[in-house]
């Protein structure tokens, strides 16, 4: 997940080259002979991660943007407390001014997604950027036997 504007920057970077690259390859393997089928082949892994890589720039994109996907369990909370500082425009050197914590406690806590944080040190980090969140319990795939 891109979390850095510095990264979201390297990475638009990163796809117009490797676009380039895998382009390259495809005529280099044109050229020897190489049937299509065999060319398609030889750069799929290429084009994977250039997709997989474009995914993430187009989430990342989205998040700038405000378009958030709702929360439907708590495992997620981590992502969408990242895709919120985003939004907000904060770095996590921002965010750990708000908390009172270093930057990189705020670097440590997204690469781990907030992953085993507890719910006070979630809000926390909720109120430090105003962020509101609305739970709903839904008993509807609840079955009785």
């Amino acid at each position: 997940m891109i979390k850095t504007e510095n990264s979201y920057k390297q990475a638009v970077e990163k796809l117009k080259q490797d676009k380039e690259f895998i382009k390259e390859q495809t005529e280099k393997f044109k050229k020897v002979g190489l049937e299509p089928a065999h060319i398609e082949l030889a750069i799929q892994p290429y084009v994977s991660f250039h997709e997989q890589l474009k995914e993430e720039v187009d989430y990342y994109e989205r998040i700038k943007r405000g378009d958030f996907e709702p929360v439907f369990n708590l495992r997620t909370i981590g992502k969408t407390l990242i895709a919120y500082r985003i939004f907000l425009g904060l770095t996590q050197q921002d965010l750990a001014e708000k908390l009172n914590v270093s930057p990189s406690q705020v670097s440590r806590d997204e690469r781990n997604e907030y992953f085993g944080a507890t719910i006070e040190r979630i809000q926390t980090v909720m109120d430090a950027m105003n962020m509101r969140s609305i739970t709903k319990i839904d008993p509807s795939d609840v079955i009785f036997a």
